[in-house]
């Protein structure tokens, strides 16, 4: 295990780290219809609302994640919330808590932005993923910010 992990915002549109979104993207092409997954591309992640962070161990992009201020709507007791997104760690990588250190992360910086709840959006064939937010304390909750509840997602709340 690499004890060398740094996680920092970063852009999302450096060579390294498009190929783990293309990563990503094929992983959740391979378990859902194209029309069931709801992927932020390289210029939303560039958005002004869109935090991106990045796991480098030794120089190497490893692992990344998203959090996009959202406004306030009903479904979210009409508070504004940090919308987690495109959370990946290299499959080589797992096993080591990047999941974990990534969303902490993620938490922390909504914290610092005065958001205090984090919601999620996620597939059901992600069994390690909704592992992962349960573990850290995500709770299921109703279909928010117009994701259709299609049967393939879950979905998950946090307060922070």
């Amino acid at each position: 295990m690499t004890t060398d992990t740094q996680i920092q915002r970063e852009r999302p549109d450096q060579p390294d780290v498009v190929a783990l979104l293309d990563a990503l993207d094929t992983y959740l092409a391979s378990l859902y219809p194209p029309e069931a997954n709801h992927i932020l591309d390289v210029t939303a992640l560039l958005a002004p609302e869109v935090r991106f962070v990045v796991a480098r161990q030794l120089g190497r992009a490893v692992g990344c994640g998203a959090v996009r201020l959202m406004p306030a709507e009903a479904a979210t007791g009409d508070q504004p919330y940090g919308e987690i997104k495109r959370m990946y760690v290299a499959p080589e990588q797992r096993g080591q808590g990047l999941g974990q250190q990534l969303l902490q992360a993620l938490q922390s910086d909504l914290r610092d932005s005065g958001v205090d709840q984090a919601l999620l959006e996620t597939g059901q064939a992600q069994a390690e993923a909704v592992a992962l937010y349960r573990k850290l304390g995500f709770e299921p909750c109703t279909a928010f910010g117009g994701y259709p509840d299609n049967g393939l997602s879950v979905f998950y709340r946090k307060a922070l």
